[in-house]
């Protein structure tokens, strides 16, 4: 059993300073997924209404080489944590990235780009859970991996997902809805559009935790 779940107070510590500047932050992804698994958590991915360029008024030591993307990367008490702002993206046009970013204020038009159902379960300072999709928590508990919305478009979007599906599959131990895996079936042929270095990273991370 894992003793140390999270460091709470990085996440807390945080979200008051964007409060305190009238901004809110969220758990997203695999942290709040682990995090609800009883999962040791490794990556902290947090979410905002704040942009990058908003958080630069009180973020002063954060790294924002990746501020274009909508992404901030932070350390608090040695761990690396990253904020991206809450957005919708354009068209995918290279299977990999979006033609374009736009910053948004509501979690309602956040979650439909992401990936599966259980990786779009947000959580607030209060570690409230928002579940925009409706199927989220129920996966979580159903250990179902389900891609948000229709799962041609996800993985045509970015075929790098088909090895994602597989690696929590194989790291959670759960399993991949029907439609999710006819579609990995159906469009495996599209990895080959992938960067190899990318694709090995996925295999990488297999069993990793």
């Amino acid at each position: 059993m894992t003793l140390f779940i999270m460091n709470k107070e990085i996440f807390l510590s945080l979200a008051k300073l964007f409060n305190d500047h009238g901004y809110r932050l969220f758990m997203i992804g695999g942290t709040t997924r682990d995090y609800l698994l009883n999962k040791e958590v490794l990556d902290y991915d947090f979410v905002s209404d704040a942009t990058p360029e908003d958080m630069k008024s009180f973020l002063k030591d954060a790294n924002y080489h990746f501020e274009k993307f909508g992404t901030v990367r932070v350390k608090v008490d040695g761990v690396h944590v990253d904020i991206t702002t809450l957005r919708k993206e354009g068209e995918y046009i290279d299977y990999r990235h979006p033609s374009k970013v736009t910053y948004v204020k509501d979690i309602e038009e956040d979650y439909v780009r992401r990936d599966f159902t259980i990786n779009a379960i947000y959580m607030d300072e209060n570690f409230n859970v928002i579940d925009p999709s409706g199927l989220g928590l129920k996966d979580l508990k159903d250990k179902l991996i389900r891609f948000i919305g229709d799962p041609e478009k996800r993985i045509k979007e970015d075929p790098l997902r088909i090895l994602r599906a597989e690696r929590f599959e194989t790291n959670l131990g759960f399993k991949i809805e029907d439609n999710t895996y006819l579609a990995i079936k159906k469009n495996r042929h599209l990895l080959d559009k992938i960067n190899p270095d990318k694709i090995k990273e996925e295999y990488r991370k297999m069993n990793k935790k």
